[in-house]
């Protein structure tokens, strides 16, 4: 599939990690934003503003990831004369994309909704991104909301303390992968169709579409104190926890009892070789003093005798690997991404989930994130508007 224009009015997470995924395939994304409020410090995607400065007032560090690779324009949607403005970069830019996740009640107020847009390009791809999807267009979300909603902090926790968010937002990025996979899946029935399509994607849909060991369950016999916060326990495999030692901690995981056989039959765990042990079920039975049994060993080694043992069986394990340390990880290094500030400092990314030939063409490096409206007035003259045109707009206050 050759390289498309998504154009996206996008903000926060959840959508703009969705338009990043096409950067990575070394597409054209256009990130649009407001022109300031007036009285407001801060102008644009508020994401901007989080975390420390980087570069300049408006490019802190929590923002710069997810917007690298991309173009800036500001706009304002409010204003007749911005809907006309965001129509004609549609139409002088060649979009094949639009992309949103501002609130549904407020796209035909800001000029673009699915129907005014397909207007313009009949086969334009348009998404959407919005806590419930279009059907319940007055309802917000962000992601730790839609957790705590959706079930997912009645899962993650200790069975004895309260309910916790993930550490990473699995609902912003889970809706963002989905948006990803929607517009290919639509621009591919486009290349057979000539169509356009409106996709509508609900983070609440999403995040609950994950609960395949849950759902099913309870409507098998299991109740709910079975599924609920097991700590770094499996619910269902046992033993899979992660146990002390006497350097830190590591992650065991049995998944069977060919595994158990195997790590049983090792010197450092042979008092374990019991017969209430023996099956997965019976662990289970057992499972508060098989944990136990298990940590009374593993405190007596260093982590890495530990790991060399479990390696000799074919256990799966992992020492638990500090956040600042995982770039350092031999797979890692070699797949990070990188980026380098205006004022020449080098920036370490996320790999992509699945390397491009684009990215690879790169060697893996990415323009810095933009400054906001940095390429007003260059895609404005792109879209045929002249020099005093775009002066204009900008004292109208079209444009910033």
């Amino acid at each position: 599939m050759k390289p498309q224009v998504v154009l996206s009015v996008e903000q926060a997470l959840t959508m703009t990690y969705a338009t990043l995924r096409f950067v990575h395939l070394g597409w054209r994304v256009i990130k649009v934003e407001p022109t300031p409020a007036p009285g407001r410090k801060s102008k644009g995607d508020p994401n901007r503003y989080i975390g420390r400065p980087v570069a300049g007032e408006d490019r802190h560090s929590y923002f710069v990831a997810p917007n690298v690779g991309k173009e800036a324009i500001a706009i304002d949607l409010k204003k007749t004369e911005g809907h006309e403005l965001l129509q004609r970069l549609i139409r002088e830019l060649g979009v094949d994309v639009f992309c949103t996740n501002t609130l549904p009640a407020r796209h035909q107020q800001l000029g673009f909704d699915y129907e005014t847009l397909r207007k313009v390009r009949e086969d334009l791809i348009w998404c959407g991104i919005s806590a419930m999807g279009l059907n319940y267009p007055d309802v917000p979300g962000y992601d730790p909301v839609l957790q705590a909603w959706c079930g997912y902090m009645d899962l993650t926790g200790h069975s004895d303390g309260p309910p916790l968010q993930c550490g990473i937002p699995l609902v912003d990025l889970k809706a963002g992968d989905e948006a990803f996979t929607q517009i290919i899946l639509a621009l591919m029935e486009r290349m057979e169709t000539g169509k356009g399509k409106q996709i509508d994607i609900s983070m609440a849909q999403v995040a609950i579409s994950w609960l395949h060991t849950f759902f099913p369950m309870l409507d098998m016999g299991s109740p709910p104190s079975e599924l609920k916060r097991s700590g770094n326990e499996h619910r269902q495999f046992i033993p899979v926890n992660a146990y002390k030692t006497m350097d830190g901690y590591i992650y065991v995981a049995i998944g069977s009892d060919a595994q158990w056989i195997r790590i049983t039959k090792k010197p450092m765990f042979a008092s374990l070789d019991q017969e209430r042990f023996s099956t997965n079920e019976s662990r289970r039975q057992h499972k508060a003093e098989l944990h136990a049994n298990i940590e009374a060993i593993t405190s007596h080694h260093a982590s890495a005798e530990i790991s060399e043992v479990l390696s000799e069986a074919s256990i799966p394990h992992s020492p638990i690997t500090p956040i600042e340390k995982v770039t350092e990880l031999l797979f890692a290094a070699s797949t990070i991404l990188r980026t380098t500030t205006p004022d020449g400092r080098a920036v370490r990314l996320p790999p992509p989930a699945v390397k491009t030939d684009h990215l690879e063409r790169s060697s893996g490096s990415l323009p810095f994130a933009p400054a906001y409206g940095e390429h007003t007035d260059s895609l404005l003259a792109e879209a045929g508007l002249s020099p005093d045109e775009i002066a204009s707009l900008r004292d109208q206050g079209v444009v910033a």
